[in-house]
């Protein structure tokens, strides 16, 4: 961590990132918007000295179209920072059932917590009861994590028998003795998960949820446009386009490959966000022009942008490197990044 924090958020974030990218495999294992995935066409003499770049998410009015992405135990680097960083950059955050800071706890910092990021475990009124809790910490939206009905071989945890260091719990899951992970032999999180999650999970339980909760259910981990047919006939209020950081299974296609499909099969009846593989400012752009919409009511004469990209490694990067500051710096990069396509 001391090394990390030596580092300035402009150098980890253009240099060393791509670097330890490629030293993981992601590259290979399709989680970035690759270059050749999309051409630009500019066009000129157009008068772009007023560009607004809000948007509205399920009603909430953003400062970009570009918001952060849940990851999990950011206390291992630092959990409130995120937070408080979307805040100023007039965004949102959307906080992971697996933070090792409790929603509650979060929410007290005065940030809006829009969304919160569901895992539905075998043990139902541990389900609702994690509903209720964000329900009264003022989440409005709850993101429906669907992909992982069991833990990729994620061969990094395997080799370094990944679990929490002993003063980290499972902040949301602490009083119910589900916050502490064991160790094993491999993978301390992949034990915990074929203990604890619900493997048989299925799109009845997307009508569960809506039985238990009002808030807006967005289906996270959509990759095709049968599944997104399916998602707006079982009464998801949005579809997230995720691969689950490329960590779930290879040779997936990248989360921009699958947007468009996924957009045409909603036919514009609930917004779709694009989760994964953001790491420049024209990344953002990328989507937008295949897609990712607002969802009904998207005012095109007006130049209305729609919505949404969801940032996860350069958010955790940054977050290591500089805290609080740097992710400030990452999402302003992306803000100035996107500003200058749009120009084009």
């Amino acid at each position: 961590m001391k090394r990390l924090q030596r580092r300035s958020c402009l150098r980890w974030y253009t240099t060393t990132m791509p670097l330890e990218q490629r030293i993981n495999g992601l590259f290979k294992r399709t989680e970035t918007l690759l270059q050749e995935s999309c051409d630009f066409r500019p066009r000129i003499l157009i008068d772009v000295s007023k560009i607004d770049m809000t948007t509205t998410v399920l009603g909430f009015k953003i400062s970009m179209p570009i918001m952060v992405a849940p990851t999990a135990m950011q206390k291992m680097v630092r959990e409130y920072a995120t937070a408080r960083a979307a805040s100023a950059a007039g965004t949102i955050m959307t906080l992971s059932s697996w933070a090792t800071s409790s929603v509650e706890e979060v929410a007290s910092t005065g940030v809006g917590l829009e969304q919160f990021r569901l895992i539905v475990y075998k043990n139902r009124n541990v389900v609702e009861q994690l509903v209720r809790r964000a329900e009264r910490a003022g989440c409005k939206a709850i993101a429906l994590t669907v992909d992982t009905p069991r833990l990729g071989r994620r061969e990094s945890d395997i080799k370094n028998r990944f679990t929490l260091p002993p003063n980290l719990t499972l902040k949301n899951f602490e009083g119910l003795d589900l916050g502490k992970m064991d160790e094993a032999n491999d993978s301390g999180l992949a034990s915990y998960v074929a203990g604890q999650i619900d493997r048989t999970l299925s799109w009845k339980d997307v009508q569960w949820l809506q039985t238990i909760t009002k808030m807006p259910i967005l289906v996270k981990g959509v990759l095709t446009g049968e599944d997104a047919r399916i998602a707006v006939q079982a009464g998801a209020a949005g579809i997230i386009v995720s691969n689950h950081g490329a960590r779930q299974l290879d040779y997936v296609p990248v989360t921009i490959s699958a947007l468009e499909e996924v957009v045409k099969a909603t036919q514009g009846r609930i917004p779709v966000f694009l989760d994964g593989g953001v790491r420049r400012g024209t990344d953002v752009f990328k989507a937008l022009a295949l897609g990712a919409s607002s969802g009904p009511g998207r005012k095109r004469g007006k130049h209305q942008l729609p919505a949404f990209q969801k940032i996860g490694r350069p958010v955790v990067f940054s977050l290591a490197a500089e805290g609080e500051a740097g992710v400030r710096k990452v999402l302003q990069m992306l803000r100035d990044e996107f500003e200058l396509t749009i120009w084009h």
